[in-house]
């Protein structure tokens, strides 16, 4: 595969899991630089630490994605560091599970504003730079939640809309040379999924046509395919990760 030598990448909620996974990821691609957005700036930095003791390659910048003024300042550490973004990875979410009639307003705008609302924040201020310099890769992460879950109206809302606001993007910038797809993973053994319980956690992995929980890694290299030139044709895609979830 063709690496991601001289680009420069920002990760959101890259302090640990998926996350972590695609900014390590992305360094064995020999990217020139990577920016750790985390709202919880001291795990940012000991990620980046430990991603890169040397301190050239990876910056941790303290970050809501909800927070539009602090993308936007978030954006500007980043170019002021690297001096170019060439890819965006769309990565931080929450989740706020809770059956639809139970569920609370503030359950179900948290959930919105961080993962459709953060993504729609973190574009706006990228996408004009990936336009004038006529290049760049989006990867948005989605879910195979899209596809509906009982408990999670609001982040199966959220992660639906990606697929949407993908296309969009995908048809809109293909003319100026920038891509946007998104990979939706299905059950991933980040802390994240293992909240959920032992029981559940069990009852999902049964119905798995695979068996076993995904790897965050197994996310990283398909993230890392559709920011080289390998996926040079490939736009406006969901790409399911899911060891078969979504064939059941």
């Amino acid at each position: 595969m063709r690496n991601l030598e001289g680009k420069y990448c920002i990760v959101t909620g890259a302090g640990k899991g998926i996350g972590k996974a695609i900014a390590k990821r992305f360094l064995l691609e020999q990217a020139a630089g990577v920016a750790i957005l985390e709202w919880d700036l001291e795990l940012a930095k000991a990620t980046a630490k430990e991603l890169d003791p040397t301190g050239e390659k990876v910056i941790a910048v303290k970050c809501n994605v909800a927070d539009s003024d602090m993308v936007k300042a978030a954006v500007d550490e980043t170019l002021a560091k690297f001096g170019r973004i060439d890819v965006l990875i769309n990565n931080a979410g929450v989740t706020r599970d809770r059956i639809f009639h139970k569920m609370t307003d503030e359950e179900w705008h948290t959930v919105i504003d961080i993962n459709l609302n953060g993504v729609y924040n973190l574009c706006k201020f990228v996408v004009p730079l990936m336009r004038d310099q006529e290049s760049g890769a989006i990867v948005n992460i989605s879910s195979t939640s899209l596809l509906g879950n009982p408990g999670q109206a609001n982040y199966a809302a959220t992660k639906a809309a990606l697929q949407g606001f993908t296309r969009t993007l995908g048809k809109e910038l293909g003319r100026k040379n920038v891509r946007v797809n998104c990979i939706a993973p299905g059950h991933i053994d980040t802390d994240m999924m293992r909240a959920i319980g032992e029981e559940k956690l069990n009852a999902a992995i049964a119905r798995l046509p695979m068996q076993r929980l995904g790897d965050p890694d197994e996310i990283a290299t398909v993230a890392a395919f559709l920011c080289t030139d390998d996926s040079s044709w490939v736009t406006g895609q969901t790409i399911m990760v899911s060891g078969g979830a979504s064939c059941t």
